[in-house]
């Protein structure tokens, strides 16, 4: 017996040690069943709300956008649901998420109101699933539609302020209703006027960052840029008076131009500040700074003459840079032109022909590329509108119209305008500007008779 229990006791372990695994693999089941299950709803729950939302803007960029990056928009949304993930988290109250910054930057960086509300709706829900609470996302996407509404075009920092305020008061008066017109708890109102208050001084306090970030401009710094006091204008006004009058009449041309067929106007104009500060490098080789009597290009043959006036893109372009001019500004110093041909000099070059010469038209033509956008297209057409009309001799109402009407035709059928959004009714529009203020500027004067010395 004692040698049979001592042959079996091998066994009898083996059998406890069996058990004992058999029951803590059912205790882990027990303790760590329903957290499994927990963690993946959580992964399925959380971690799906994301990628649907930035689905659902892909979508909306790729039908209807095509201005701006999934990369742009997508950290918009994910920067403020992790800041609300975070704050829900750590079991703070809502009211302590800045939520309408989003709706604030997101209107004022993007030109179109769908993206901004997308974006918003988007941002609303994610919060009211990670608080549990529909109410908190219904309260934010109020609040946050009307933010969008102040803020949108906004031009000065203290319409931001303003919206600020006044999301503020729209939270808290939400916050009433769904309080059931009960005010229970004074302070959550308070806070919820003042989430607004803080949330505009902070989207005003950041808005450079995400300009830099997204390549892009808005109101605000467009008007900054637009005083004369800024480097690269003052030098347009001092060393090229010429170029700077011709910037100025065509940004006015082009900002009317805009607000006649709905593009932005604000951006147009400043653009075309800008458009020529290329002619900074040799000013005196073009027309506007040139002595009426005599020009630098009578001593120049036409393909050097085609070289120096192409030039004034690249110097344009090195001069952008070295004043770290927003790319948005720098497209209509690159675009401004398009493949246009440089006329004048080709057919200089071309009356100067001899038998064993050729003159290719591709050599005198603009590199580009051309306007992409409805802004970079009217600057291009008000561009040579008014060198045009300045060249009249007669600059009368009817001149004024033939010239404005040739030139636009003439840059629709080279193909100038294939890559922008301008239609045939758009461009009645922009000529019926140009004619109204051209005429206008160069109308002829009328001779004052001289005076005899009696009379006098």
């Amino acid at each position: 017996m004692t040698k049979l229990h001592a042959v079996n006791r091998p066994r009898a372990i083996l059998d406890l040690l069996q058990k004992s695994i058999r029951f803590r693999q059912k205790d882990v089941k027990l303790l760590f069943g329903p957290a499994l299950v927990f963690f993946v709803s959580y992964l399925l729950g959380i971690n799906f709300v994301i990628p649907l939302f930035l689905v659902c803007i892909f979508a909306y960029i790729k039908l209807f956008s095509k201005n701006y990056s999934l990369l742009n928009l997508s950290l918009l949304f994910v920067i403020i649901f992790v800041v609300s993930y975070f704050i829900i988290q750590e079991g703070q109250p809502i009211f302590y998420i800045p939520f309408s910054i989003i709706p604030m930057l997101s209107a004022i960086l993007f030109e179109e109101l769908g993206l901004s509300l997308l974006i918003t709706l988007a941002s609303s829900i994610s919060i009211a699933y990670l608080a549990g609470d529909i109410n908190a996302g219904l309260l934010f996407l109020i609040s946050a539609i009307t933010a969008i509404i102040l803020v949108r075009g906004a031009r000065k920092r203290v319409t931001i302020i303003r919206a600020g305020f006044i999301v503020g008061l729209v939270q808290a008066i939400t916050l009433f209703f769904i309080d059931h017109f009960s005010i229970a708890e004074p302070q959550r109102y308070l806070m919820f006027m003042l989430n607004g208050v803080v949330s505009s001084i902070i989207a005003i306090g950041i808005l450079p960052v995400f300009e830099y970030l997204f390549k892009t401009v808005t109101n605000i710094s467009l008007l900054e840029l637009a005083d004369f006091s800024q480097p690269l204008l003052q030098r347009l006004v001092m060393e090229t008076p010429g170029t700077y009058y011709h910037s100025l009449v065509v940004g006015n041309l082009s900002e009317a131009a805009c607000l006649a067929v709905g593009a932005n106007a604000l951006l147009a104009r400043v653009g075309a500040y800008y458009h020529d500060i290329g002619k900074l490098e040799k000013p005196e080789y073009f027309s506007e700074n040139q002595d009426i009597k005599t020009s630098k290009h009578d001593a120049l043959s036409a393909t050097m003459s085609k070289l120096v006036i192409m030039n004034h893109i690249n110097k344009g372009l090195e001069l952008a840079k070295k004043y770290r001019l927003n790319p948005r500004l720098i497209d209509f110093i690159q675009r401004h032109h398009g493949t246009s041909l440089v006329y004048y000099f080709y057919r200089r070059a071309l009356e100067t022909l001899e038998e064993d010469q050729e003159v290719r038209e591709e050599g005198f033509r603009y590199p580009g590329p051309k306007p992409n956008t409805k802004e970079t297209a009217i600057v291009l057409l008000a561009d040579s509108v008014e060198a045009a009309t300045r060249a009249l001799k007669e600059p009368t109402p009817t001149n004024i119209v033939d010239v404005v009407h040739k030139i636009i035709n003439n840059k629709f059928i080279d193909s100038q305008l294939d890559e922008c959004d301008l239609t045939l009714k758009d461009l009645e529009k922009i000529s019926a500007v140009f004619i109204h203020i051209l005429s206008a500027i160069y109308h002829a004067r009328i001779t004052y008779p001289e005076t005899s010395s009696k009379e006098e």
